[in-house]
């Protein structure tokens, strides 16, 4: 425990308050165990050594009482608990301190089901982890409709549900239930669900509003222990049913892994086992994931990824202060098609200021702000926002064929068509009606920002705003600094991407900037081995060990041959031996084909003949040795000339917006665990025990 102690020294200890509750109904007095760290519910109630040990003394206290009829665990206000602190985590030095954080919580969170008398855990607010596992520990589980947050993200990280979840949850719910807990939300970018869902898939026994949740959940309490309720759980089939959620589990898993990630595997494998085990064989088995897991690579980038977009992003590296924004109070967005369709909901939602559309045509106008009006329809029939939001909402968005409607906005967002002297002139035509003090934005995806402003009587108001589609969804937000842009514009971009609750990254005025200028790197080399020969199977399957969300020719297909081909064609004129535009591509493109694959997700003949001819195939090993010494090329390029601050913005990019998996920590650090780096450049990106082991 002292070694653990010393690793530990920083961690914000959760105490475990215990007071006595009379219940009603003559029921006898409960004894109220509170979890409680002393800060407020920006700080969440986490698990480390000292918090445990906290609890630990708690269920001593409790225990050995002969005059209480039963025990609860709940949460300080909002907060019942998220899990183990994970700080420590990356200081862990040897197998045996791993294995004692899982002896740790597993000797501490059962006592709670070994009690002499029943035990109660009423999840009063946002439960994660080991902040849900510990409820499962209990007799008996109630819920708050209002809980925002419920989930067991550890597969998402690189770890497994370890203080008892890949055991007792199965073996509450079934396994196909458990395994959308387990696996299944965690992979789709950590997925949580709510109050009502928890109960819904039975791990809480009752469900209570929010405004009464204790007392509710006390009134409960006493009716179960007088006997007035009984608590009736479907029984779990450990037989077919089991199996073939666990097999089918497994099968999606390769699919969508391919033997990547090692922590979402270990935790199927450990409920496939718990089926037969005891509880004690279950507990044991998850000491011995979690001792692997915490001594992998894998789980220290994902801490490192977790540590980029809780911290990195809320701090972004270059920002000026933000005192010198300047505020918005309404926004024009130049273009009716999909993508200012998305933009001119997205501003009306969180800015909840008047967006007014543009375009020359009446038919595409209307067309666009039916569209921005009819997904917020949508959002009020799924009950995202009641009948008053979703009015306000729709008269927020208008239009107008003339750019004098921009007269009075604060800011001016262009989405038009990708081309140089069309954003020149939308520019020009804009800034001789707006305030001089109106920021205008660009959402191109590859342009020179500092050229479309060059012609400009104020340049330096001009920023680059390239959102991710859909733009609603992907969480990045590429900020683009131009040489003449100043740090008023910056500092109200900054602030109105975070009203936008999008995490920002400042980027250099580089060709593509930094997601697409990595992804169409890679896809340069994965096409470039195609055209010389290597089947388009072959090429794919080579980049499965990136971890990407889709394969690089699916990639394609989902971005746009005809968009693809244009960013490389930018970026082909800024660096050219790097980025080829060859004769079959631009062939394919020509063809009209949406992509490589039909929509039976077979390959179409007729796309695969425009890309063959070649006559040198290579191998997976020598196509994937190919891609990542490429990307390694390239980031080191892109760091040299500034474009970013550090490796760690251009893996934060990757997550957010490419959906590089958490395990991978983004691109640097499977570089640098694969000895890539050091290969193509000499040097690792990151420092030795950042997002590795060592």
């Amino acid at each position: 425990m002292s070694d653990l102690n010393e690793i530990f020294a920083d961690e914000v200890v959760t105490k475990a308050l215990v007071r006595d509750v009379e219940l009603p109904h003559g029921a006898g007095t409960l004894a109220l165990i509170t979890l409680d760290n002393g800060f407020d519910h920006t700080k969440p109630n986490t698990f480390g050594p000292n918090g445990l040990k906290e609890l630990d003394r708690a269920i001593d206290a409790v225990a050995a009482r002969d005059d209480i009829a039963a025990v609860g665990l709940t949460g300080k206000p909002f907060i019942f608990a998220v899990g183990a602190d994970l700080k420590g985590i990356p200081l862990i030095g040897d197998r045996e301190q791993a294995l004692a954080i899982g002896r740790l919580g597993h000797d501490v969170f059962r006592r709670l089901g070994e009690l002499k008398v029943p035990s109660f855990a009423y999840y009063n607010g946002a439960a994660m982890g080991g902040g849900v596992e510990v409820g499962l520990h209990c007799t008996y589980r109630t819920v708050s409709r209002g809980v925002p947050a419920f989930s067991l993200p550890e597969a998402f990280l690189g770890l497994v549900p370890g203080w008892g979840g890949t055991y007792l949850l199965p073996n509450l719910i079934g396994a196909e239930k458990a395994l959308k807990l387990i696996i299944d939300n965690p992979l789709a970018q950590n997925r949580a669900i709510k109050g009502q869902q928890v109960f819904d898939l039975g791990v809480a026994d009752a469900v209570f509003d929010t405004a009464d949740f204790l007392e509710e959940s006390l009134a409960w309490t006493a009716r179960v222990l007088k006997g007035d309720v009984k608590v009736e759980r479907p029984a779990v089939d450990r037989g077919k049913a089991w199996d073939d959620a666990v097999n089918m589990a497994g099968f999606v898993l390769e699919g969508r892994l391919h033997g990547s990630a090692p922590a979402p595997v270990r935790a199927l494998e450990l409920v496939r086992l718990a089926k037969d085990r005891t509880r004690d064989e279950g507990f044991a088995a998850e000491d011995e994931a979690l001792a692997d897991l915490i001594m992998s690579d894998e789980l220290r980038a994902g801490l490192y990824a977790f540590d980029l977009t809780q911290k990195r992003a809320k701090r972004p590296a270059g920002a000026p202060d933000r005192s010198l924004a300047r505020k918005v109070s309404k926004v024009g967005v130049v273009g009716a098609g999909l993508m200012a369709g998305q933009l001119a909901l997205l501003f009306a939602q969180r800015l909840e200021v008047p967006v007014v559309m543009t375009d020359l045509d009446q038919a595409r106008l209307d067309r666009g702000v039916a569209y921005a009006r009819g997904e917020v329809d949508k959002l009020l029939a799924k009950g995202r926002v009641n009948a008053d939001k979703a009015n306000r909402l729709k008269g927020l968005i208008t239009g107008s064929l003339t750019k004098d409607a921009f007269a009075d906005a604060d800011l001016v967002i262009e989405a038009v068509f990708e081309e140089m002297s069309v954003k020149q002139q939308v520019f020009a035509e804009v800034e001789a009606v707006v305030s001089p003090e109106c920021v205008l934005a660009t959402n191109t995806s590859s342009l020179s920002v500092g050229e479309m402003a060059g012609k400009l009587e104020h340049p330096e108001r001009v920023v680059g705003f390239h959102f991710f589609n859909p733009v609603a969804v992907l969480p990045l937000l590429e900020i683009v600094r131009a040489d003449a842009t100043d740090d008023v514009t910056l500092a109200t971009a900054f602030a109105v991407g975070r009203q936008l609750k999008k995490s920002c990254v400042l980027v250099e005025d580089a060709p593509a900037f930094v997601v697409n200028r990595v992804l169409l790197r890679l896809l340069a080399e994965i096409v470039g081995a195609v055209e010389e020969g290597t089947p388009i199977e072959v090429a794919e399957r080579a980049a499965q060990p990136l971890g990407l969300p889709m394969s690089p020719f699916t990639l394609l297909g989902l971005v746009g041959p005809a968009i693809a081909l244009h960013v490389n064609e930018t970026l082909h004129a800024a660096f050219p031996e790097r980025f080829p535009v060859s004769a079959r591509f631009r062939r394919f493109v020509e063809s009209g084909k949406p992509g490589v694959y039909r929509p039976d997700f077979t390959l179409d003949p007729e796309a695969v003949e425009l890309f063959s001819g070649g006559d040198r195939p290579s191998t997976e090993e020598q196509v994937l040795a190919r891609a990542v010494e490429g990307l390694a090329q390239e980031i080191r390029i892109m760091l040299d000339e500034g474009v970013v601050a550090a490796p760690e913005d251009i893996d934060l990019c990757l997550i957010l917006g490419a959906g590089y998996p958490f395990h991978l920590g983004g691109i640097t650090p499977y570089l640098d665990r694969t000895g890539i780096s050091e290969k193509v450049t000499g040097n690792r990106f990151l420092a030795p025990g950042v997002a590795s082991v060592g």
